[in-house]
């Protein structure tokens, strides 16, 4: 039987792919939304559809491997740094938290992405990059 950190640290890496997955898949399937995204909370003003795409495609294969728990430095490094700038860029929407409560949802799961990097070693549970001792 897993021991509850390995469980823990397991459904914590399952949870933010869940998320971080779905804000891939958003530049695919709406990139124009995306656009908007990256203009209103990262000033970067027009992106196309092309580039938007070969983002999502990138993070995708860092996020699948992030899942699969290969190359931990670098791909729980990467979700960590990329959800710290997405939650960082979102700081006016935190002054008025009862107006935008989903955007406060932010704030655990970059605990959640600090925790597993921090803990990156231990998470073993169903990962490739599992080394025995």
């Amino acid at each position: 039987m897993p021991d509850r950190l390995g469980v823990s640290l397991f459904l914590l890496r399952a949870g933010v792919f869940v998320v971080m997955i779905f804000w891939s898949i958003q530049k695919l399937a709406a990139p124009e939304a995306a656009a908007g995204i990256f203009e209103s909370f990262y000033y970067l003003g027009g992106l196309t559809p092309p580039v938007l795409y070969t983002i999502a495609i990138v993070q995708m294969v860092i996020e699948v491997a992030f899942v699969l728990g290969v190359l931990r430095f670098w791909t729980y490094g990467f979700v960590l740094i990329a959800h710290a700038i997405s939650t960082l860029s979102s700081w006016e929407q935190y002054l008025q938290p009862l107006d935008n409560m989903l955007f406060l949802a932010a704030i655990p799961m970059l605990s959640a992405c600090a925790a597993l990097f921090l803990l990156r070693e231990q998470d073993n549970l169903l990962s490739l990059g599992h080394r025995t001792r």
